[in-house]
C-alpha cells in the first residue's frame, strides 16, 4: 500500500518519530497532499481497492491488535486510514477510529458500559477513540487487572487466582484474612464466602484488605476504617468476613490504595476518590478521621483520568492519562521529598510532577513505598525519589530526592515493572530478571548473604541495584514483585512468575510465607508457595 504524500515508495510508520496520539490525531488533513490513491483503486490495475471492503481492513487492524499510537500513524501516512470510512456502526468515523472502537469493546470493562458512559469516557479522555484504547490499555499494564497477583500487606498476604478465587494467610488480629475468624493462618486458604464472585484487584493495609470484582464492587474486612487515626486507634469493632462497601455500590471501582490515615479508590472513568485524613483538608476535603464516605479528589485531576493510583504512608500518587502522554500527580505530606517537586512542602490537592517533561521520561507504571517512590518510564527507564534511607534509591548513597531521578546503575535495564517498601526497591526488566537495593533487614531483598556469626541474622544494605540471583536460579520468568510497605511489621516479598507459580521470602513470623517457620522468623531464599495462581 503506497502513502499519498508522494510519488515515492510506500512510508513506513514505525519510522516516525515518536509524538503523542493527540499531536497525531489532531494533525491537520491538509498536510497531506493527495496525488496517488492507491488504496482507493484508482491506479493501476491489479491494486487492491481498500474502499470497497472496510471489514477486511477493520478486521485486520483488530486482530493485529495494534497500539494506539500505531493506528494514529497510519492515519498520518495515507488518507485511507483519515477519512470516514463509511461503515457501521459510525459512519462518520474513519477505518482507525473504528479499528480502536472495536478494540475498546474488547475490554471486560468497557463491555458492561452503556453507548451514554461510553460517549462521557470518549470525551473525558480527549475525544478520540485511541485516546480511549490507550487509557484502557495503560490501566491493564500497570495493575494486572484480570490477571493473577499476590499482595505482601502488613503482617498478612493476599493471592488471586487468574480465574478470581482469593487466598489469604498471615496475621489475623482484626480478622483481615475474611475467614470469620481471628485466628492466624500459615497455609494459604481459600475465601469462601466469595464462591460466586470474581476478584480482580487487591489492596492489603495495616489490619485491613479490600478485594475488587469485575462488577466493579468493592468488599472490606478487617478494621471497619478506611482511615486510622494519627496514634494507630481503629474503629469500634472489626469484619472478620468480606462486606460490600456500600458507600461505594454506585461507583464501578477498579482498583484500591489503603495508606496510612487514608484510603483512595479509582473509578473505571479514571476519577479518584479517598476516603478520611480530612483533618485541616489534607486532601482538599474535610472530613473525620472514621467519614466513611468517598470523596472525590479535586483539584487538577477532575478532568482528567488516572490510569493507577499508589499509597505511601500519608501521601498518594495517580499515573493521570493526557492527551498528550502519560504523567504523574501527588497529594499529600512531603516529608523526605516523596512528593517529587523539589521540596518538602505538603500538597492539599493533587500536584503534577513537573520533573519526567524535563527527563523526557513517559512514566508507565509508578509505585509508592512508605517513604519513597518509583516510576518505570516507557522506555525503560527507572527515576526514584523520596527519603533514601538505607540506598533505597538506588543512587548509591543514603541522601534524599526531592525531585524524581534516574537509576544510572540501571541504564542498561529495560524495567516493565517496579514495587517500593519500607526503605526497599524492587526492579523487573522486560526478560524476567528481579533487581532489588535499600534496607536488608528482614531477609526482604532476596540476596541471602552469609554472614559471620558475630553479626547475627543482620542483613547489609544495598545502596545500589543488585541482581537477586536467587530467583534468577527458577529459571522462569517473574512479571510481579509485592512487597510490605507498612512501617510497623518486619517485611515480606512476593515474585510471581508466568506461570502463576508464587514465590515468598522475607519475614514470616505471622505465616505470612504460606508457612509456618520452625525455629526461625524469616527465609532469605525464595521458596514456591503451595497454591497455584492459574
Amino acid at each position: 500500500m503506497d502513502a499519498t504524500t508522494s510519488e515515492t515508495a510506500a512510508l513506513q510508520f514505525h519510522s516516525i518519530p515518536d509524538q503523542s496520539v493527540s499531536t497525531i490525531v489532531t494533525s491537520a488533513t491538509s498536510t497531506f497532499p493527495q496525488s496517488k490513491r492507491h488504496c482507493f483503486g484508482e491506479s493501476d490495475p491489479g491494486e487492491f481497492p481498500l474502499a470497497a471492503n472496510p471489514s477486511i481492513v477493520l478486521h485486520v487492524l483488530t486482530a493485529c491488535n495494534l497500539d494506539p499510537q500505531d493506528l494514529a500513524k497510519l492515519e498520518a501516512t495515507c488518507s485511507f486510514f483519515r477519512q470516514p470510512a463509511n461503515f457501521a456502526p459510525d459512519y462518520e468515523l474513519s477505518i482507525s477510529e473504528l479499528a480502536a472502537l472495536d478494540m475498546c469493546r474488547k475490554r471486560a470493562i468497557f463491555k458492561p458500559m452503556t453507548p451514554e458512559q461510553h460517549e462521557a469516557m470518549k470525551q473525558r479522555c480527549g475525544g478520540s477513540w485511541k485516546l480511549v484504547l490507550r487509557f484502557l490499555v495503560a490501566g491493564e499494564s500497570c495493575c494486572r487487572r484480570e490477571k493473577s497477583m499476590a499482595i505482601a500487606g502488613p503482617g498478612h498476604s493476599i493471592a488471586v487466582t487468574s480465574k478470581g478465587a482469593v487466598y489469604s494467610f498471615g496475621s489475623n488480629s482484626s480478622g483481615q484474612l475474611g475467614h470469620g475468624t481471628t485466628e492466624e493462618q500459615s497455609p494459604p486458604r481459600l475465601i469462601r464466602s466469595l464462591q460466586g464472585i470474581r476478584i480482580i484487584q487487591a489492596a492489603a493495609g495495616g489490619g485491613r484488605t479490600m478485594l475488587i470484582s469485575d462488577a466493579g464492587h468493592v468488599y472490606a474486612f478487617g478494621k471497619d476504617s478506611f482511615g486510622e487515626a494519627e496514634y494507630g486507634a481503629q474503629g469500634a469493632q472489626v469484619v472478620t468476613t468480606p462486606k460490600l462497601v456500600e458507600s461505594l455500590k454506585d461507583i464501578f471501582v477498579v482498583q484500591a490504595a489503603i495508606g496510612n490515615f487514608f484510603t483512595a479508590v479509582l473509578s473505571r472513568e479514571g476519577t479518584v476518590y479517598t476516603f478520611s485524613w480530612g483533618t485541616d483538608s489534607r486532601l482538599g476535603h474535610h472530613t473525620e478521621p472514621n467519614d466513611l464516605e468517598p470523596r472525590p479528589l479535586k483539584g487538577a485531576l477532575e478532568n482528567i483520568p488516572v490510569v493507577q493510583i499508589a499509597a505511601g504512608y500519608c501521601y498518594l500518587l495517580a499515573l493521570a492519562c493526557h492527551p498528550s502522554g502519560m504523567s504523574v500527580y501527588s497529594v499529600g505530606c512531603g516529608l523526605g521529598g516523596k512528593l517529587g517537586h523539589g521540596s518538602r512542602t505538603d500538597e492539599k490537592h493533587p500536584r503534577l510532577i513537573e520533573q519526567f517533561q524535563l527527563l523526557n521520561l513517559q512514566p508507565v507504571v509508578v509505585a509508592a513505598g512508605a517513604w519513597h517512590a518509583a516510576v518505570v518510564g516507557r522506555d525503560g527507564r527507572v527515576c526514584t525519589w523520596g527519603w533514601g534511607r538505607y540506598g533505597c534509591l538506588g543512587h548509591g548513597n543514603e541522601d534524599c530526592e526531592s525531585s524524581p531521578k534516574v537509576v544510572e546503575a540501571l541504564i542498561n535495564v529495560k524495567a516493565v515493572h517496579v514495587a517500593t517498601g519500607d526503605y526497599t526497591t524492587f526492579v523487573v526488566s522486560d526478560d524476567g530478571d528481579v533487581y532489588s537495593f535499600g534496607c536488608g533487614e528482614s531477609a526482604s531483598l532476596g540476596h541471602n548473604v552469609v554472614l559471620p556469626e558475630e553479626e547475627g541474622n543482620r542483613q547489609p544494605h544495598v545502596l545500589k541495584p543488585e541482581l537477586v540471583r536467587s530467583l534468577k536460579q527458577i529459571s522462569e520468568r517473574v512479571v510481579q514483585i509485592s512487597l510490605t510497605n507498612s512501617i510497623y511489621w518486619n517485611a515480606h516479598t512476593f515474585a510471581l512468575t508466568e506461570s502463576g507459580k508464587l514465590y515468598a521470602f522475607g519475614a514470616g513470623d505471622k505465616g505470612q510465607l504460606g508457612v509456618e517457620l520452625a525455629n526461625q522468623t524469616e527465609r532469605g531464599n525464595p521458596e514456591l508457595v503451595d497454591i497455584d495462581l492459574n
